[in-house]
């Protein structure tokens, strides 16, 4: 049996120390508690989903009831409460459709960080300009947001973080003119 040989790190450096080593140590944590909040997140939203779906249906089936019975002010009642619920009900079910949103979007930061990781590990791919053009493209494939594509393509002509966000929002303020959910 193999004792397992630990590289230094930077709490105990020696001649093998790398900065390298130190960026995929804290990459691969952020891509493991992404992961994690992902799963539990997920978890969740399903169980949500799940109540939502069922109590669609029963309020589908108290709205088709309502309809049989004859006019009164209960039934009035009844009908106008039946579609604030559905109303509420379909803001919900938006609101979820963010949240899938968002999961994609953090599984892409989490594919990205880890095939950065890869490469930097790399040294024959880390200093190939190839390597990193073909990076970048694996990166921006994996984007189906026209939006997320776009800041992509601000990053990488030199914006900042914060003009990439402004851009975003700026494009999102555009889009809402027309349409208020974004297809994906």
């Amino acid at each position: 049996m193999h004792e397992k040989i630990i590289p230094s790190d930077a709490i105990s450096p020696d001649l093998d120390w790398s900065q390298i080593r130190e960026t995929v140590f804290m990459l691969n944590l952020a891509v493991a508690q992404i992961e994690r909040a992902m799963r539990e997140g997920d978890d969740s939203v399903t169980e949500l989903s799940n109540s939502f779906t069922s109590m669609m249906e029963n309020v589908g089936a108290i709205g088709e009831a309502a309809e049989e019975l004859p006019d009164s002010g209960e039934k009035f009642a009844i009908t106008k409460n039946f579609r604030e619920i559905s109303e509420k009900m379909n803001t919900a079910i938006v609101a979820f459709q963010f949240y899938d949103k968002l999961a994609q979007r953090l599984s892409h930061v989490c594919q990205s960080l880890a095939s950065l990781g890869e490469l930097i590990t790399n040294p024959y791919r880390l200093y190939n300009p190839r390597e990193w053009r073909g990076l970048k493209e694996k990166i921006k494939s994996r984007y189906h947001i026209d939006s997320d594509k776009q800041m992509f393509d601000a990053i990488l002509r030199g914006a900042s973080i914060e003009e990439a966000l402004e851009f975003e929002t700026t494009l999102r303020g555009n889009a809402s003119a027309g349409s208020n959910v974004e297809l994906f």
